[in-house]
This record gives C-alpha cells, structure tokens and sequence, in this order.
C-alpha cells in the first residue's frame, strides 16, 4: 500500500513538472517568439526564460537552488560553461547559476518536445553527433554566438548517463571548442538534481538543488592539442567533488 501511495505521488510530481514547463511558455508564448525571432534579442529571450521559466520550474518542484561561487561571472564576457548531466532539471538550474546570457549546444533529438522544441531549435545550437557536417557546423554558429557576447553551455557526457554511473566519460567538443575560441572553461558541480528529478519515472522529491561553480581554466595559452589534458582535468575536478559532497 505504501508503494503505490508513494508511487502515486511521484507520478503527480511529473506531471506537475509538465505543467510548470508549459504553462510559463502559454503565458508568454508572443514575447517569445518575437524575442527568438531575432538573435539580437536573445538577451530579452535569455532573462525571460531565466526568471520567467526557470525559476518559476524549480521553485514549484519545491527544489531550491543553492549555488555557491569558487569564482564569480563576470558581466559581458563569454565562456565554456560544462557540468554534469543527470536530469532535466539541468537545464532549469544552469539558467539559475548564469546571469550572463549563454547558448545550450545539444542534441538535435530535444526538438520533438512539444514546445520547448518550438524554442529550442530557435535558440539553441542543435548538434547531430552522427553527422561530421554538423559537429563542424557548431564550432561556426558558437563563434557567431560568442561575437554577440553571450556564453556557450555543453554538457560534455553528450547525454545523460545510466542510473549507476556517477560520471560518464567527457567527450571532446567543449573543450576543443573552448581552446579554438580562447574562452576560459567553467567546470561545474551539480550534486542533487538525479534525487531530486531523475529519467527513472518512479523517483525524485522536494529538496535543495546544489550548485557549485569552479575556478576557471583559462584557455589562451593553449593549443589544440591540449584539448585531452583539459578535459581530463575538467573532468576529476567535477568527479572528485561529487565522490566529496554528492
């Protein structure tokens, strides 16, 4: 009896979650989509979707974030911007951590989502892993993105790794990327969106999100074949904190 009231609540969670998802996008659906139309007002597109949606996301999950800064962003200035991946909620929390406007690069499957689709192969840099034209395609719309002044945010497991994992292997793109357009790299930690809001259906609960933003790698002394060495350290920096305060 227990399982099924328990199981009960966590399939109500979910949906609430679709809810809050869609309901701020009904509301401001014009706003939107004048301010996606264009790429120079994806600043306006970027604050509403921060405070408008984000926020409004994880605060009635009842999931609260708590970001704390090794190194503040700095107004105006790009940057490589990576953490781990382990739930959608990633995507709510990252908005929270950075003021400054970034860009999602993901996988161009995100598009059938009903909605967030609609917006997200409007503002974001869309990526088929498959297709050597279209990774090498990224490194030119990033470059447009970052002359207008705004970050690049990948999650450089290239998707969500299983249940067990607690960190999935780095692929190259981020970095390479990072080195090419000499912006420093912001490793971050995210601790708790897997308890919070995992892929696993009968799961998650209230609770404090945990961010934690560590100091940058400075990348204009590199070349590209420090692209390894980078990820590498990008990735023990995130892995030994979350063995440490996961």
């Amino acid at each position: 009896m227990l399982k099924v009231v328990r199981q009960t609540g966590q399939t109500l969670y979910r949906i609430w979650f679709h809810v809050l998802v869609a309901v701020p996008i009904l509301i401001f659906f014009p706003f939107l989509v004048i301010f996606a139309s264009r790429e120079k007002w994806y600043p306006q597109f970027f604050w509403m979707a921060r405070n408008l949606w984000a926020k409004p996301i994880l605060y009635g999950m009842f999931c609260w974030p708590s970001v704390k800064y090794e190194q503040q962003l700095v107004k105006g200035s790009s940057y490589m911007l990576v953490a781990n991946h382990t739930s959608m909620l990633d995507i709510m929390l990252m908005l929270v951590v950075s003021r400054n406007p970034f860009v999602f690069v993901g996988k161009k499957e995100l598009v059938n989502i009903p909605l967030f689709g609609f917006f997200y192969k409007r503002v974001c840099i869309m990526v088929d892993r498959d297709d050597a034209q279209s990774r090498t395609g990224v490194y030119r719309r990033a470059q447009k993105r970052l002359q207008q002044g705004s970050s690049i945010c990948i999650f450089p497991e290239g998707g969500v790794p299983e249940e067990h994992v607690l960190l999935d292997n780095f692929k190259d793109g981020a970095f390479k990327m990072a080195i090419a357009h000499e912006i420093p790299v912001v490793p971050m930690t995210f601790y708790d969106n897997k308890k919070r809001f995992s892929f696993t259906f009968f799961s998650g609960g209230p609770g404090k999100c945990r961010a934690k933003v560590h100091r940058f790698i400075q990348t204009k002394s590199l070349k590209s074949d420090d692209t390894i060495s980078l990820r590498k350290s990008v990735r023990v920096t995130i892995l030994n904190d979350l063995i440490k305060n996961g």
